[in-house]
């Protein structure tokens, strides 16, 4: 058999990358061996267009299982009635959620970009903006807080059909129950993009969306520690309130409605090896080991917080609920793009990110985005934290100083390997 030793040297490479450096990008996880091993099984060679027991291609008794076992205990993780574990990522699950329930041109409301949201939730630069007529809210200027007045006043004014909430960067917990009110004042169905804190809510340690949300959509990866792709679920059926029909003109449930927009609406077939996954990652997710895991983040995140400070860091909204923090670095004379690109060079990944009422381009940023849960599944505790700053403060107050930053990256691999990842890879 050929062997493509080009490949897999970069992949040993990553491995070393992975091992040896700090990641604290807070969309990024290490899942663990079994799901890995499930992505890369023979069931990457099975094509399977269209649902358990309704598939347009022969030979699919074993990934039906496969694929009803991932349903059946993600319903088991959120209490929800119904799901579709499909959508290749959470970009995806957003999109069918649209084409579902929506009409070009139908108003939606979400958070904006810049104020920590999502492209997804209605950015020009993305479909969700260019289909669809985006208004949004944003955060407190003083708080850093989602400013839940001027979303009722933008709800009121433009009447969406549909409200996101959810963020790819804001470290607080959600009112959902707030959200729906005045959804259900002006008639528009609430949608939450948990991509985020969706393992920390599995966990039962934030706010529970589906008690007040429609629809749910995910990530698996990020906090709920499994492959790249996404989820959609319900926990409660309903009939479509626009009178959006099929494609032959019936009208039909909620979740009907959803797998006809994932499948055949805006995807091809399944990819049955990531959907096992799913399964795997989600049977991990119910054991009491992950509910001790969420907890850890959330005591790490915390901990992380106060470190960065106490070292005179502005963080939004003063601190974290969940799995991440949002730094804005302007008072340490710094952009995120170079703080970015210092603590690459010492081996420490993070990731430059716009800050409420930025000043700098999306290019440039002046903040960084912080997240714990890579660390945590390391093994890193709260006394850990504090030296991950003050590491992180020595290069950013530094920055130019080759020397130090390469002691730091020093610091960085002595610390890490006490903390081994994957030693069973070799």
């Amino acid at each position: 058999m050929y062997q493509d030793s080009v490949v897999f040297n970069l992949l040993e490479k990553e491995l070393y990358r992975q091992r040896h450096g700090i990641e604290l990008i807070a969309s990024e996880n290490f899942t663990s061996l079994e799901v890995m091993k499930a992505m890369g099984s023979v069931a990457t060679n099975k094509y399977a267009e269209g649902y358990p027991g309704k598939r347009y291609y022969g030979g699919c008794e074993v990934v039906d299982e496969i694929e009803t076992l991932a349903i059946e205990r993600l319903k088991k993780v959120f209490g929800a009635t119904w799901a579709n574990v499909q959508p290749h990522s959470g970009a995806q699950a957003n999109t069918a959620v649209f084409l579902a329930c929506l009409k070009p041109g139908d108003a939606i409301l979400g958070l904006d970009l810049s104020m920590g949201g999502h492209l997804t939730h209605g950015s020009p630069a993305n479909y969700s903006g260019k289909t669809y007529r985006a208004f949004f809210y944003g955060v407190d200027r003083e708080t850093g807080l989602v400013n839940y007045e001027q979303l009722e006043q933008v709800a009121r004014a433009e009447k969406p059909k549909m409200i996101i909430c959810g963020a790819s960067a804001y470290s607080r917990d959600w009112d959902y129950k707030r959200i729906r009110a005045v959804a259900d004042e002006i008639g528009a169905l609430v949608l939450a993009d948990i991509a985020h804190p969706a393992g920390l809510i599995a966990a039962g340690h934030l706010n529970d969306p589906f008690d007040h949300c429609h629809i749910v959509t995910s990530t698996t990866h990020k906090t709920l520690r499994g492959p790249r792709g996404g989820i959609i679920a319900l926990r409660h059926d309903f009939e479509n309130p626009f009178g959006i029909k099929d494609p032959k003109g019936n009208l039909r449930t909620m979740s009907q409605l959803l797998d006809l927009a994932v499948f055949p609406g805006m995807q091809g077939g399944p990819l049955e090896h990531v959907i096992a996954a799913k399964a795997v990652a989600f049977g991990e997710i119910l054991t009491e080991d992950f509910k001790n895991y969420g907890k850890q983040i959330i005591l790490n995140a915390q901990a992380m917080a106060k470190a960065f400070v106490d070292k005179g860091y502005h963080l939004i909204s003063n601190g974290t609920d969940n799995h991440l923090m949002l730094i804005d670095l302007r008072n340490k004379n710094i952009t995120g793009k170079k703080a970015q690109e210092t603590l690459d060079r010492a081996h420490i990944t993070l990731n430059k990110n716009a800050v409420p009422f930025d000043d700098k381009s999306p290019f440039v940023t002046s903040g960084i985005r912080v997240g714990v849960p890579a660390i945590t599944t390391r093994g890193l505790k709260e006394k850990d934290m504090s030296a991950i700053v003050e590491l992180i403060d020595k290069v950013l107050m530094n920055s130019d100083d080759e020397k130090t930053v390469a002691g730091v990256k020093e610091e960085v691999v002595r610390l890490m390997s006490q903390f081994p990842l994957y030693p069973e890879l070799g």
